[in-house]
């Protein structure tokens, strides 16, 4: 009885691989960063409401406490802004 011929499936065959190339695992890393970046960037927008909120509350309880006057913080927030600058 003849051996009948097989006929390869497109889907099955694969070609053979190659190294990866600079280019490409630059890409890579740059796509990596890309996400990463993106994960900091999503985290910082949930956290950053939640810090203004406390940073406005511990202002409100200092002013009703009568630990510092309003002229007081807003010097401090000045000098903030002067060292991040």
């Amino acid at each position: 009885m003849p051996f009948k011929k097989k006929t390869p499936s497109p889907m099955g065959r694969r070609g053979p691989r190659g190294r990866a190339t600079k280019a490409a695992a630059k890409n890579t890393t740059e796509s990596r960063l890309s996400l990463r970046l993106d994960e900091l960037t999503e985290r910082i927008d949930i956290v950053l409401p939640e810090v203004t909120a406390r940073v406005a509350a511990l202002e409100h309880l200092l002013l009703e406490l009568k630990l510092c006057r309003h002229d007081d913080l807003r010097r401090a927030r000045q000098f903030v802004r002067e060292q991040e600058a």
